[in-house]
């Protein structure tokens, strides 16, 4: 076992030496209640394959981590009538707020527009044009896998 995962926290989570509220659990997955608990029913679903970000997953992986979304997004969601939308958030490298360095999909139930989360996009729409949107769009397309 790599260093790296004998000392991620998710990695002992999901080997049973530490604690957690788990939810659903396969072969491929965790979903367990985050201890933040930003609002009730917050779930993380983390593979049990300590890959650190985004990056990291082959085509398999991200194909099997992603298909279970929807089934325990809907479990959360029955679990209380109260819930009326979820965002669905995966944060990757520091900048982008990632905190623990083993992949994990955020499943956060809202129940109002007052809940205690917010995302704020800025629209800079009005600092691009035909030809900046069309090079960003080049770049990306140069660098899609088949």
């Amino acid at each position: 076992m790599a260093d790296e995962e004998k000392d991620c926290i998710f990695c002992k989570i999901i080997r049973g030496e530490i604690p957690s509220y788990t939810v659903y659990e396969d072969d491929v997955v965790k979903a367990f209640l985050d201890i933040s608990q930003n609002t009730p029913g917050h779930t993380l679903v983390v593979p049990k394959k300590h890959v650190k970000d985004i990056f990291a997953y082959d085509d398999e992986l991200a194909s099997e981590v992603f298909a279970r979304i929807p089934k325990i997004a809907r479990a959360i969601k029955a679990s209380n009538p109260d819930i009326i939308g979820m965002n669905i958030m995966n944060n990757n490298g520091r900048v982008a707020y990632q905190s623990v360095f083993h992949s994990h999909i955020h499943l956060l139930p809202r129940y109002s527009a007052s809940d205690p989360f917010e995302i704020k996009f800025t629209d800079n729409s009005a600092s691009y044009d035909e030809a900046k949107y069309k090079k960003i769009q080049d770049s990306i397309i140069k660098h899609m896998e088949a």
